[in-house]
């Protein structure tokens, strides 16, 4: 299910994105008692996958990635990269593995699709994901699903559990940013389109933009402490929901309900 994507990719292009997972998502990949992770539409290489698999087995070492493309030439071109905890298969949004992942990874997938696409391909996706298990805290699997530039300078993405949609993170190599704004151009396609007057999203870049600004003064101590001072001070309006541990990375997580399109 789905269509062909340009398969663009480049070696570590979703390091901020992994990064995030393994810090976010670790320990439930370590209660599972088989933690699989989809990598879903790696592209024309297989890079992303096995870099996957590297950064899992760094907090998870029983972690095995399955990386699912459409074309089956793609399949065909990564089978050589097979190892222990890695394998390639033929498919799509249907996610063809007999169990259910606790991981799902589909970056750069949905841009080429349209924005009222976006709510049914999440559904399936989310369907497919590991349950959760209040008895024990699991709170199920992952899906984290966004966009980035061509060497993951810039990147924007939402996580899911199998309730729905939770977070939206922003990430990006700090001295590479002018303003936060910047970051617009990598929205997901789920809010990409809601950049305008009226929508929270654009909201929430304006303020952001704003605590820039007034963050200046910190900018002699350099772009990280300039960042984490506009993050300190979107606080105060906005739901944030990591901390200065993940802000260093240049990273801020704020609540999917507070960015969420209107209508």
């Amino acid at each position: 299910m789905g269509t062909v994507t340009r398969g663009t990719t480049n070696p570590n292009r979703l390091r901020r994105m992994d990064r995030w997972i393994a810090a976010a998502h670790g320990a439930e990949l370590r209660r599972a008692a088989d933690p699989v992770a989809v990598d879903l539409g790696y592209g024309a290489a297989p890079w992303t996958a096995v870099e996957l698999l590297a950064r899992l087995r760094s907090v998870a070492p029983h972690a095995r990635v399955v990386g699912v493309e459409i074309d089956p030439a793609r399949v065909a071109a990564a089978r050589p990269y097979e190892r222990d905890g890695l394998v390639f298969r033929h498919g799509g949004f249907e996610v063809p593995l007999a169990g259910r992942p606790s991981l799902i990874r589909a970056a750069n997938v949905l841009r080429q699709y349209d924005e009222g696409e976006v709510a049914g391909v999440w559904e399936r996706l989310c369907a497919r994901l590991a349950p959760a298990d209040p008895a024990s805290g699991s709170r199920g699997g992952l899906l984290v699903e966004g966009t980035c530039d061509e060497i993951g300078r810039r990147h924007v993405w939402v996580a899911l559990g199998p309730e729905g949609a939770r977070t939206v993170t922003f990430a990006t190599r700090l001295g590479s940013l002018d303003r936060p704004s910047d970051l617009a151009e990598r929205l997901p396609k789920a809010l990409i389109h809601r950049n305008v007057s009226g929508e929270p999203v654009h909201a929430f870049l304006r303020d952001f933009d704003r605590a820039w600004a007034a963050a200046a003064p910190y900018a002699s101590y350099g772009a990280r402490q300039r960042w984490m001072r506009a993050v300190r001070d979107l606080t105060a309006d906005w739901p944030v929901v990591d901390g200065p541990v993940r802000w260093r990375q240049g990273e801020v997580t704020v609540a999917w309900g507070a960015l969420a399109p209107r209508g």
